[in-house]
């Protein structure tokens, strides 16, 4: 069994490592539209530019800030997504790989 003690110590060195790795996540730089694997992924930065005959499986309303791989706040203007490598996307933009959030 675990003592108090350790525990406290414990739960401070996770909310430690949490927030650190929070901070990290937030400096991510902002993805080029013209990076490889934002080519290879159809991201737009703007959904309402995307290009419906080369990319059909855009729907209407569709943005990254409601996909559930943005991990920011629907409300945020950038943060990071994982598909494309934790680079920040546009809260507004676009890619195929689009799931909407639960």
């Amino acid at each position: 069994m675990q003592s108090r003690r350790s525990f406290l110590i414990n739960s401070v060195g996770v909310v430690s490592a949490l927030t650190v790795a929070r901070g990290v996540l937030a400096a991510a730089p902002k993805v080029d539209a013209k990076d490889p694997a934002a080519v290879a992924l159809g991201y737009v930065a703007d959904a309402g530019k995307v290009d419906k005959a080369k990319q059909p499986k855009y729907v209407a309303g569709q943005a990254c800030s409601n996909c559930q791989f943005y991990q920011g706040k629907a409300s945020d203007a950038f943060a990071p997504c994982p598909m494309l490598a934790g680079k920040q996307v546009a809260g507004k933009g676009w890619c195929n790989v689009y799931v909407k959030k639960a």
